[in-house]
C-alpha cells in the first residue's frame, strides 16, 4: 500500500474541499472507487438551466455505471441517514450548492439554515458507512460585495469548520494535487 492509500483509507468520514477546478470531485471519485460497491451519489445540483445540466450529465459520464443516485437538493441529512449501510460508499457532490439551496430556499430563514446544518453534522457524527463529502472553498478570495454572498461564505466557513471536526480526512484539493489537512 502506499503512503497515499494508508493516510486515505479507514475513513468514516471524508471532508474533499479546493477552489473551482481544482480536481476535488475526481479526488473523491477516487477515493470511493478503492471502496466496495454499492457506491451511492448523492446530488445537491438541479438543472436549471442548460449549461448546469450539461455539467450534470458530465459528472454521470465521469462516474460511470454502476452507481446508484440521490437527488436531494435540500434534504440532504435526510437522504444521508436513509442511506447509511446500505451502501458501501456514498459521496456527496456538493454541500456549496446544497447550502445555497438551502439559504434560497422561499421562506428559509437564518435559523431554518443553521438548523439544516446542525442536522446533517449530527447524521454525518453518526454515519456507519464512509461518506465523501465535496465542497468548494470560498474563504480564499476577496470580500464578497453584497450582504447575500458575505453571509453564505460565513455560513459555507463554519459548515466546514463543523465538518472537518466530525471528519476523519479532511483534503484540500490545490490545482489537482492532494493537500492532506487530516487523516
Amino acid at each position: 500500500m502506499t503512503p497515499w492509500r494508508e493516510k486515505t483509507s479507514g475513513f468514516r468520514v471524508a471532508l474533499v474541499l479546493g477552489g473551482a477546478r481544482s480536481g476535488k470531485s475526481r479526488y473523491a471519485l477516487s477515493l470511493a472507487a478503492a471502496l466496495p460497491p454499492p457506491h451511492l451519489f448523492v446530488a445537491t445540483g438541479e438543472a436549471g438551466d442548460a449549461e448546469m445540466a450539461a455539467r450534470i450529465e458530465d459528472h454521470r459520464r465521469e462516474r460511470g455505471p454502476g452507481w446508484d443516485t440521490v437527488d436531494a437538493p435540500l434534504a440532504l441529512a435526510e437522504a444521508l441517514a436513509a442511506a447509511q449501510g446500505r451502501y458501501g460508499v456514498i459521496l456527496v457532490d456538493c454541500l456549496t450548492l446544497w447550502l445555497s439551496n438551502r439559504m434560497l430556499t422561499a421562506n428559509a430563514s437564518a435559523a431554518d439554515v443553521e438548523s439544516a446544518c446542525r442536522d446533517l453534522v449530527a447524521v454525518l457524527e453518526e454515519a456507519a458507512t464512509p461518506t465523501i463529502l465535496v465542497s468548494n472553498e470560498v474563504g480564499l478570495g476577496i470580500v464578497p460585495e453584497n450582504h447575500l454572498a458575505r453571509e453564505f461564505r460565513d455560513r459555507l466557513g463554519w459548515l466546514h469548520q463543523q465538518l472537518a471536526r466530525a471528519a476523519d480526512l479532511v483534503v484540500l484539493m490545490v490545482a489537482g494535487q492532494p493537500l492532506m489537512v487530516k487523516s
